[in-house]
């Protein structure tokens, strides 16, 4: 088709005047049409319509599949391809698909490292607008995206559609193997990995592989000795948040996990869950020896031993004994 309109300072062509003087603005940044609501300017009416439908929560356009609802007719066509399965724009570098061609783009940037997108407060680059629009919002606090259920705000409208699953109780992102459900894309992805084995999160010093990007720089403060988590009382540290919170603990007279069958309290989850087993009389921990069951791993680890003859402590006669107490037997009845 004939595009006879051509853009001055980049030569791209248009079919009408009007998409063309639309196009220009993206030379000079100039933004014409304001929305009401919240003052951001958009380069033409169309943008602008669909934006104020994030502040309306209307959503127009259905999906016949599964009823979802999106404030525009490209979402909607992006989303039809979760049914379909089809990625029609494919990486020339990895061959991997995509399903809409912006994904493509920014995707194509890991392999450039192109990062055009740039803070202008602290000069961090970004491989798209969106993710840059989302920084800038870390800068100046702003959180114009509210969930009408709550009134909770959000600083970029994916987060605010997580969210709004919590009050729904959609999970529209499904495991294809074993068809669990998930609240958006991200975690269906690492759950996938689950099946697939896959690790590719790989430590730089020992070449172990993890699952999820989080679990590597926990790992890695084995080879530094980083505990950057300190207790405030008595300057203990850790390296994990959830162990100073179980530390936290020593330091109080609470025992805040409480067994639901006699009401004892307990300082930690793991030992609650250890205690429940004498009610449920559960011995989840098996010999892989014999066919005796324990309800601890230690229990089970102190029965091993009398299967691999390992005599870890000494007594003074030069004795050697798998339990610190010499003076007892082994036990070998289940624990």
């Amino acid at each position: 088709m004939e595009k006879p309109w051509k853009c001055e300072d980049c030569v791209k062509g248009f079919r009408a005047p009007h998409e063309l003087a639309r196009h220009q603005r993206s030379h000079t940044g100039e933004r014409p049409f304001t929305c009401s609501q919240c003052e951001k300017g958009f380069t033409d009416i169309g943008s602008l319509r669909q934006h104020e439908r994030v502040h309306t929560g209307e959503r127009p356009f259905t999906c016949s599949q599964c009823e979802k609802g999106f404030n525009d007719i490209s979402n909607l066509r992006k989303h039809k391809r979760v049914h379909t399965g089809e990625r029609p724009f494919t990486c020339s570098q990895c061959g991997k698909g995509f399903t809409d061609i912006s994904s493509l783009r920014r995707h194509e940037r890991v392999h450039t490292g192109e990062r055009p997108f740039i803070c202008s407060q602290c000069k961090k680059g970004f491989t798209d607008i969106g993710n840059l629009r989302k920084h800038e919002r870390v800068h100046t606090g702003e959180r114009p995206f509210t969930c009408f259920q709550c009134e909770m705000r959000f600083n970029d409208i994916g987060n605010l559609r997580k969210h709004e699953r919590v009050h729904t109780g959609e999970r529209p992102f499904n495991c294809s193997q074993c068809k669990k459900g998930f609240t958006d894309i991200g975690n269906l992805r690492r759950h996938e990995r689950v099946h697939t084995g896959e690790m590719p999160f790989t430590c730089s010093d020992c070449g172990k592989g993890f699952a999820q990007l989080s679990n590597l720089p926990r790992h890695q403060r084995v080879h530094t000795g980083e505990k950057p988590y300190i207790c405030t009382v008595c300057d203990m540290g850790f390296t994990q948040l959830s162990g100073l919170r179980s530390h936290n603990v020593t330091h109080t007279k609470s025992r805040p996990f409480k067994c639901s069958d006699c009401w004892r309290g307990f300082k930690s989850s793991q030992r609650l869950m250890s205690h429940q087993r004498v009610h449920s009389e559960a011995k989840p921990f098996s010999c892989s020896h014999c066919t005796k069951c324990f309800r601890t791993s230690s229990n089970l680890m102190k029965h091993e031993r009398g299967h691999t003859v390992e005599s870890p402590f000494t007594s003074l006669t030069g004795k050697r004994f798998t339990r610190s107490s010499p003076a007892e037997p082994q036990c070998h009845s289940q624990q």
